[in-house]
């Protein structure tokens, strides 16, 4: 549940935010309206804009167009210092001849707070982060998770309107990020400070994130819960880019129920969904449709493929098959205990699970 106002929260509003550097368009009319205690992230490749972004929400960069709106307060004109923002920097960033305790309070005494006030709010946000008892250490005296684990401590200390996340994890190693993942949003949640975090990293931003911002070249693709972003992808990007999925060739054939009948060159009828709209009568579309929303069967109806491998992956067998048009197409199944793998060669069927898996999009020139 999204903590409000009341826990420490504020709104965000990026309002037609445009940035350029000279000629070149980093963000171009970004709105998003961010709710009060909620954990955003900016998921997108590199360059697709979502640091620039979150640097102009910072202070650090001046947008050429468009508002930045704390808790209904225009903030555009406010140097970094004065908007109330907590940063967690990529590399932590930490006085490294300061103690711990030091560190953290570094914020509030810049603040102007008395010595007494800020060692005791210094005391409070390590308890919050489980590392009171390391107080008096230097910051090269802890491991990669407890200095980041500081450094969101001096980011909460000086009781941020909004804190700000930039590729938090990607200095730890994969069993310690995603402890230090759930410790994040154990802490956001304790908190209900507003956050956005930027990452590269699909799982991370579908995992941690009350809703995603997935950003292209720049423009915003969509911004919606994890769950809408990765089962209704509103864009061929998204579907691409966020989890797995096979593109497939076909025509539109005709309207069916709220979506579309697709003829794959493959051979077989699909009923898609069409987010972006714009299939009309016998235009070429690309189909897209994850691993996991097909199956193998015996279904004439399916299109007919040939089996090239099948990686056992745990609990999922994952097969490559190849199409009678030469596509390959992954197809990802549960995998039953003492089952044989099938052999490569094996001829088979493709079907997808269940009506409206699917998703058509216009089909972009080669």
């Amino acid at each position: 549940m999204v903590q409000g106002e009341g826990m420490g929260g504020r709104s965000l509003v990026v309002d037609a935010v445009t940035h350029r550097y000279g000629t070149s368009v980093a963000v171009q009319n970004i709105n998003l309206d961010i709710r009060a205690g909620e954990l955003v992230a900016l998921l997108g490749p590199s360059g697709c804009g979502k640091t620039t972004l979150l640097r102009i929400i910072a202070g650090f960069v001046r947008q050429t167009e468009g508002r930045i709106i704390l808790a209904d307060d225009i903030v555009d004109d406010l140097p970094p210092n004065r908007r109330q923002i907590g940063i967690v920097f990529q590399n932590y960033a930490l006085f490294p001849h300061m103690t711990v305790a030091e560190n953290v309070a570094y914020g509030p005494a810049a603040q102007g707070v008395a010595k007494a006030a800020r060692e005791a709010e210094a005391k409070r946000v390590l308890e919050l982060v489980r590392l009171g008892h390391l107080a008096d250490r230097l910051p090269r005296q802890l491991s990669g998770g407890q200095q980041q684990r500081v450094a969101l401590a001096r980011a909460l200390a000086i009781k941020p309107r909004i804190l700000l996340l930039d590729e938090p994890f990607a200095a730890l190693d994969k069993n310690l990020r995603l402890d230090m993942q759930i410790e994040i949003k154990r802490l956001q949640r304790l908190s209900g400070v507003t956050t956005v975090m930027v990452t590269h990293d699909q799982e991370e931003a579908l995992s941690m994130a009350d809703r995603v911002a997935v950003l292209s070249q720049g423009r915003l693709e969509q911004f919606a819960s994890p769950l809408d972003i990765y089962d209704r992808p509103q864009t061929l990007f998204v579907n691409t880019f966020v989890g797995t999925s096979n593109q497939m060739p076909g025509v539109v054939t005709g309207p069916a129920g709220d979506g579309f009948a697709i003829r794959l060159d493959a051979g077989a009828d699909i009923i898609a969904q069409a987010p972006a709209g714009g299939l009309g009568p016998a235009a070429r579309a690309t189909l897209c449709i994850r691993p996991e929303h097909l199956e193998l069967c015996d279904d004439p109806a399916g299109f007919a493929a040939v089996v090239e491998m099948g990686l056992p992956l745990g609990p999922t067998v994952v097969h490559e098959v190849r199409t009678a048009d030469g596509l390959g197409v992954k197809v990802a199944e549960p995998r039953r205990a003492g089952t044989e793998l099938r052999a490569p060669g094996t001829p088979v069927r493709v079907r997808v699970a269940a009506p409206g898996l699917a998703s058509a999009y216009p089909l972009l020139p080669s």
